[in-house]
C-alpha cells in the first residue's frame, strides 16, 4: 500500500481543488499509464485555467468582432463591447417578459416554493436586496448559512467583502440590488446543481426585467455561466465587456474566493473600476482599492 501523503502535500492540493472550483473546473482525469509520475502544484500566478480540462463548446461568441485583447501595462485602449450569443441553449429563452411584472410579485410567485430538491434543507428563501430602481446589479450563486438564517443575500464573511466593494465603488448596498442565482441554499455550500439553476433562473431573468439595470456584476463561475450559457473558465474571460438581452455584463470573481486568495484582489478592483466608468461613478477620495 502506498504511503499516506504528508499532511501539509493534502493541504496544498485541497487548496489547488477549491481554486480549480472557484474557476468552475470540478473534473479532472487521471492517465493511468502515468499514474506513477510525480504530481507538483505550482501557486496560482497565471488567471488563466488549463486549457486541458475545459471543454470547447462553449464561449459565448461575438456576432461582429471578438474580444478585444487585454490592454498592456503601458497602452490602455478603449475596450470595445461585443454582442454575444450564448452557445448553448440559454435557460431564459423560452421565459416571457411578463407585463406590469413586480418584485413583490415575484417574490410572491415563488412562495413557499417546493420546485426542486434545494427546499427541504433550507430554512428561508433568499430573494434579494437593495434598490428596485438600481443601475448595477450583482449576481452571486446561491444562499450560504447566515443568508440562509436572515433570509437575505450576502451578509456573511463574503457579503461584508462585497459590501466593502460597494462602498469602495462609492456606492452603498441600498443604491444597488444582490441576488443569487438560486434562492435556497445548497447543501454544505455546493455548487447549485443543473436542474435547480433551470427551475430558479427565470425567476432571476423577471428580476432582471422589472429592475432594468445598466450593468450587471457576475460574482463568480456559476453566475457568469448560467446567464452566458457557457461552460468556459471565468477566467477565460473575466473583466471583458460582453452584451447579454441588450445590458452590460461583466463577470469577476467571488467574493468568497477572494477570502480565500487575497491576491486575486488587485484584479477585481480593476474590473470594478470598469464598471464604475461606465456608470459615471467618482470613489470616495479615501477608497483607491479593495
Amino acid at each position: 500500500m502506498a504511503d499516506r501523503a504528508p499532511e501539509s502535500l493534502q493541504d496544498k492540493i485541497e487548496e489547488r481543488l477549491r481554486y480549480y472550483e472557484d474557476l468552475g473546473i470540478r473534473l479532472f482525469y487521471r492517465d493511468r499509464a502515468t499514474a506513477s509520475a510525480a504530481v507538483s502544484f505550482a501557486p496560482p500566478v497565471s488567471t488563466s485555467a488549463p486549457t486541458a480540462v475545459l471543454q470547447e463548446n462553449s464561449l459565448p461568441k461575438p456576432l461582429a468582432k471578438p474580444l478585444p485583447p487585454k490592454p498592456s501595462a503601458v497602452a490602455a485602449a478603449p475596450r470595445i463591447v461585443p454582442v454575444v450569443t450564448p452557445s448553448a441553449p440559454s435557460l431564459f429563452e423560452s421565459v416571457d417578459k411578463i407585463k406590469d411584472d413586480t418584485l413583490p410579485k415575484i417574490r410572491e410567485d415563488i412562495g413557499d416554493c417546493t420546485r426542486c430538491k434545494l427546499h427541504k434543507g433550507r430554512n428561508k428563501i433568499v430573494f434579494g436586496d437593495g434598490s428596485p430602481k438600481a443601475d448595477l446589479v450583482f449576481i452571486g450563486e446561491g444562499p450560504g448559512a447566515d443568508e440562509d438564517q436572515q433570509g437575505i443575500p450576502f451578509v456573511g464573511r463574503a457579503g461584508k467583502l462585497l459590501t466593502q466593494m460597494i462602498e469602495a465603488m462609492g456606492l452603498q448596498r441600498r443604491d444597488v440590488y444582490i441576488c443569487n442565482v438560486v434562492k435556497c441554499r445548497p447543501p454544505e455550500n455546493r455548487a447549485p446543481e443543473p436542474d435547480e439553476v433551470a427551475t430558479c433562473s427565470p425567476y432571476l431573468l423577471r428580476q432582471i426585467d422589472v429592475i432594468q439595470p445598466k450593468v450587471i456584476v457576475c460574482l463568480g463561475a456559476v453566475a457568469a455561466k448560467t446567464l452566458l450559457a457557457t461552460t468556459r473558465g471565468i477566467s477565460q474571460f473575466r473583466g471583458e465587456w460582453l452584451e447579454w438581452r441588450g445590458r452590460k455584463l461583466m463577470a469577476t470573481y467571488h467574493p468568497a474566493y477572494l477570502l480565500r486568495n487575497p491576491n486575486a484582489k488587485g484584479e477585481v478592483w480593476k474590473d470594478l473600476q470598469k464598471v464604475m466608468a461606465e456608470l459615471g461613478l467618482q470613489p470616495p477620495k479615501k477608497s483607491k482599492s479593495l
